[in-house]
């Protein structure tokens, strides 16, 4: 049966002018709508636009036109894309001059929509369909849930979307519930998502922070704590050398799960201080996303990796000599030796790095570094090795390794 828009007109004429209850007339223009609903096409969109113009005129009492909307808003889901689509966008354009009267089922709707431009990737307009529910300003009282949720999901279409900005601030916004919810599961979306936005807006080392907290919730599933975990060690390698970034790199180092990581090679380079080479990142650019591989706004034309790096081996050298040449400094980290000096400028400038720059001579001179320090470091590493080794004759020869341990304890 197909209904026609003048059929539709006409039964919407006849329940306008018929009395009854509230229930009475609300079972009817439900009647009316399933009706409507066995048509398909473009008879199908044009007659639920005839319907909702009809149930959200000021004639229809209140009551009814809400409970009626709502069920609109519930069949649309079953509906195909395209139609429920245009059905939606038709009805928030009707209800817009009375949208307070009607704000549990736009939330609703918007939400829907909002999902159908998910599922279609356009996540800019999945992202302001949702920014359009007055979660704030309206006068219906929305759950600290329902609205950290909500904020969370915007911020991750945003991210989506590769504007980050945009992603923070209403990360912000989620930021001031999050601190009431009880939800658990809300808690550690916040928190994968206020990571995913440090790490977009290049705050590598509160993103990797972040990320290894995450990797240690053991509400999340296993395989999602060692994404984490490589989230933690990209964005520390990726982070700007100095203090806070050798804190995070013992913490990784000192994980046993990271030794499963394809980076961990270029983890432990960092962590011991030895100068890496450009043939050796091939395999760790590979794990990199689209907004970590961009380059540096220093004017050098450096990747983010690249600068990375390039500051790991600057640090690394200074622990090695006690001066060197511009020329030989570029030579080493493979840049021109004018980038070599820009680079060392500015870190010793920032505190990143002691010494001082002799432009005269040419010359990078590196303040004498404490002894201690650096030899505990070496024998940590001496230290480290040899557990690495017992660990591998453990697993080969359980039964030796038992008895070498027996009679040490005889001993």
């Amino acid at each position: 049966m197909v209904v026609t828009v003048a059929y539709v007109r006409q039964q919407l004429s006849n329940l306008a002018h018929s009395g009854g209850s509230h229930k009475d007339q609300a079972e009817k223009y439900r009647a009316t709508l399933d009706s409507i609903l066995l048509s398909s096409g473009e008879e199908l969109v044009d007659a639920l636009k005839t319907f909702i113009e009809a149930i959200v005129n000021e004639n229809v009492s209140l009551v009814i036109s809400r409970q009626v909307l709502t069920d609109v808003s519930s069949r649309l889901l079953f509906l195909p894309d395209e139609i429920s689509k245009a059905v939606s966008h038709y009805t928030l354009d009707k209800v817009q001059p009375r949208v307070i009267s009607f704000e549990e089922q736009v939330a609703s709707i918007r939400q829907h929509l909002a999902d159908i431009y998910e599922r279609n990737q356009n996540w800019r307009e999945a992202a302001n369909v949702l920014v359009g529910i007055p979660l704030e300003t309206g006068q219906k009282q929305y759950t600290v849930d329902y609205k950290l949720e909500t904020y969370l999901k915007i911020a991750r279409l945003y991210l989506e979307d590769d504007d980050p900005v945009q992603a923070e601030a209403f990360i912000n916004r989620a930021s001031l519930l999050q601190a009431e919810s009880k939800n658990e599961q809300l808690q550690i979306y916040y928190k994968v998502c206020y990571a995913r936005v440090l790490d977009y807006r290049r705050k590598f080392i509160e993103a990797a922070q972040r990320y290894n907290e995450l990797s240690y919730r053991s509400i999340i599933h296993e395989d999602e704590r060692m994404t984490a975990l490589r989230n933690a060690l990209i964005c520390t390698v990726l982070a700007s050398a100095g203090q806070q970034r050798s804190r995070m790199l013992a913490t990784l180092f000192k994980d046993e799960r990271c030794q499963q990581l394809p980076a961990y090679s270029i983890l432990e380079k960092m962590y011991l201080d030895r100068i890496i080479r450009r043939s050796e990142l091939q395999e760790f650019e590979a794990l990199l996303q689209p907004h970590q591989k961009a380059c540096t706004i220093d004017g050098l034309g450096s990747t983010i990796l690249d600068r990375a790096v390039i500051e790991h081996n600057l640090l690394s050298a200074s622990k090695l000599y006690n001066n060197i040449s511009f020329e030989e400094l570029g030579a080493l980290l493979d840049i021109p030796p004018t980038k070599a000096e820009k680079i060392a400028s500015q870190m010793i400038t920032e505190g990143r790095m002691n010494g001082y720059i002799d432009q005269i001579d040419s010359i990078v001179h590196f303040e004498t570094r404490e002894t201690l320090p650096t030899w505990d470091k070496q024998i940590q590493s001496l230290c480290y090795q040899v557990n690495q080794i017992i660990e591998k004759i453990a697993q080969t020869e359980p039964e030796w390794i038992a008895k070498a341990m027996d009679d040490q304890m005889v001993h």
